[in-house]
């Protein structure tokens, strides 16, 4: 514990003097469809030459980064890092995009997602997206107090948080739990960042696959989990960033993507990058990917966003 609150003060050092930085319970009281299990405890994970990582997430939460109020625009984006469904890589997917946010005007909450798992979940397959749904609806509860305008609420996701973002934005409207009150689940916008969004084995992220759906799903499962399958018009509008050399996740799933959005005529705009590889988060010192941010900014503006 004490390595655990060491590494998240110095991830934090930087952006609580300029943001006030809340963290808030996904679920206070009971987790729907939880099973208790007291052997599986969320670890914090070092890998060396990587961010941070968290695995075994029990108790999914939000950290909220406010932006000062005489520069905050009203919008919000609830982040998902990535990690395949095994891990969460909170820091360079997660906190830095918050505080990047932050720098425009713009809320950045971001979710610590429980990961798909048969230990701690009746059905894992709507874990992550019971916890994706209710993020959201806590934003918009709390939008006056936050200073958030309640028609202005994204998710955005990397990678296979790309997949979680993308299952919000197609399937907010599933009752993967039940609500107390009327708040909508359905993200204004997404923003999707070389994000898993099949479940098709020619070109998903097999190990997202597996975690998510088991070694071999039913063709109705995989189906209804390949989001760009999902689809309708009244999908969120979206914008997404892949490279054409991502190993790990075939730019496939985004290309897919943006022409189901067009095929239902929701907007949408991708931008496809010769080098970048994957996990660049917001971009790297090298390669043309690193000017996705500004993209996104001017992206955020033409929808009113900014």
């Amino acid at each position: 514990m004490k390595r655990l609150s060491f590494a998240f003060l110095m991830i934090f050092s930087g952006i609580a003097l300029n943001a006030q930085v809340t963290t808030l319970k996904v679920w206070p009281g009971k987790i729907p469809g939880a099973i208790d299990n007291p052997s599986y405890k969320e670890e914090f994970v070092k890998v060396e030459g990587q961010a941070p990582r968290v695995s075994h997430v029990v108790n999914p939460d939000i950290t909220v980064f406010l932006p000062a109020k005489d520069k905050a625009n009203g919008t919000a984006v609830v982040i998902c890092p990535g990690g395949g469904y095994t891990r969460l890589a909170i820091d360079h997917e997660g906190y830095q995009v918050a505080e990047w946010l932050n720098k425009q005007g713009v809320a950045g909450i971001v979710l610590k997602y429980r990961l798909p798992s048969d230990e701690i979940m009746k059905d894992k397959t709507i874990g992550p997206l019971q916890d994706a749904q209710e993020a959201i609806r806590i934003v918009r509860r709390n939008a006056q107090a936050w200073n958030i305008d309640p028609r202005k609420v994204g998710i955005m996701g990397f990678s296979a948080g790309g997949h979680l973002a993308s299952t919000l934005s197609t399937h907010y409207s599933d009752r993967v739990y039940i609500v107390s009150d009327t708040v909508s689940a359905r993200p204004d916008f997404s923003v999707l960042i070389y994000p898993v969004i099949s479940m098709k084995p020619e070109i998903t992220h097999g190990g997202s696959r597996q975690n998510l759906l088991g070694k071999n799903p039913e063709a109705a499962l995989q189906d209804r989990f390949s989001n760009e399958l999902q689809v309708n018009k009244n999908t969120p509008p979206a914008f997404l960033v892949h490279a054409t050399d991502d190993g790990t996740v075939p730019v496939q799933n985004s290309i897919n993507y943006l022409l189901a959005l067009k095929t239902n005529g929701v907007s949408g705009e991708l931008h496809i990058y010769e080098k970048g590889g994957h996990g660049f988060g917001l971009g790297r010192s090298k390669g043309t990917e690193i000017t996705w941010p500004e993209a996104f900014k001017t992206w955020l503006k033409v929808h009113n966003l900014l």
